[in-house]
């Protein structure tokens, strides 16, 4: 495989110096009237409803290859581009393309580390004019090998050799916040709430790696085991997906479906 253009989490001064590079694809995922008011030069904007589908109660799953076909060709995705994302609320629906690309087995991607508001933030260079979308004609084919469905997590409730991540709020872990139809948690599961990766004070970038690490590994969290990340919608988890991939985590899978599916489905188990 080729060397990457950028790193897997690039910082906003090295993205700035391949500005205009051949198959770069800066891709803008914060809101529309916020594209239109400053986003980096050259981004194209892409509207979150457009990579994920709601499929009641489960409302975060995959959309199907058709229409995500359609939605990729739409802002000119290429096998051969590198897809750099961002957003400005924290990274989480940067961080769901990306998950989205890894399920379609397209690892040229970056994550925008403080997104957009790094970039302001460290003052480099914004455009107010919308970038001119060139069509291309991209065909998703999906590699599962990055998703888990509930059935796989049934599967692997008792498997010592994977542990499940959930990124909620410790209140939503813990059932005292409903947002489905039972509250609580997927047994054996973890709480790592998405939030305590993100340094509020430094452009809300990612804490270090180190300090990550540490965290991780206190709650059990360690790259020997296979880790499945959920949230509600596969939102916040997608970005603690690419916060364990960032920190050289092999094998990482997340689950779309998430407690909007699990937790309204009378059959699965809960804690």
């Amino acid at each position: 495989m080729t060397q990457p253009l950028v790193r897997l989490v690039v910082e906003p001064a090295e993205l700035e110096k391949h500005l205009g590079a051949e198959n770069l694809l800066i891709v803008d995922l914060c809101r529309p009237e916020t594209y239109a008011q400053a986003h980096v030069p050259g981004a194209v904007h892409l509207d979150y409803a457009q990579i994920v589908a709601a499929r009641p109660p489960a409302m975060g799953m995959l959309p199907d290859a058709a229409p995500l076909s359609d939605v990729l060709s739409s802002i000119g995705m290429t096998p051969d581009r590198h897809v750099v994302a961002y957003d400005d609320e924290g990274g989480g629906r940067a961080s769901r393309l990306l998950w989205t690309l890894d399920a379609l087995g397209h690892s040229r991607y970056s994550l925008l580390n403080g997104g957009l508001h790094a970039w302001l933030n460290d003052r480099h260079g914004v455009s107010n004019e919308p970038v001119k979308k060139v069509r291309s004609d991209y065909t998703v084919k999906f590699d599962n090998k990055v998703v888990a469905d509930k059935n796989y997590i049934m599967k692997h409730l008792r498997d010592a050799g994977v542990i499940i991540v959930d990124t909620r709020t410790p209140a939503e872990y813990r059932g005292e916040t409903r947002r489905a139809e039972r509250t609580g948690h997927i047994p054996g599961a973890v709480n790592f709430d998405w939030m305590n990766s993100i340094d509020q004070a430094r452009s809300v970038r990612l804490k270090p790696a180190d300090e990550l690490k540490r965290v991780l590994t206190g709650l059990g969290v360690t790259p020997d085991k296979e880790v499945i990340t959920y949230c509600q919608t596969h939102h916040r988890s997608a970005h603690t997906y690419i916060v364990l991939k960032s920190l050289g985590y092999p094998r990482v899978r997340g689950y779309p479906g998430s407690w909007s599916e699990w937790g309204n489905s009378p059959e699965t188990p809960i804690e």
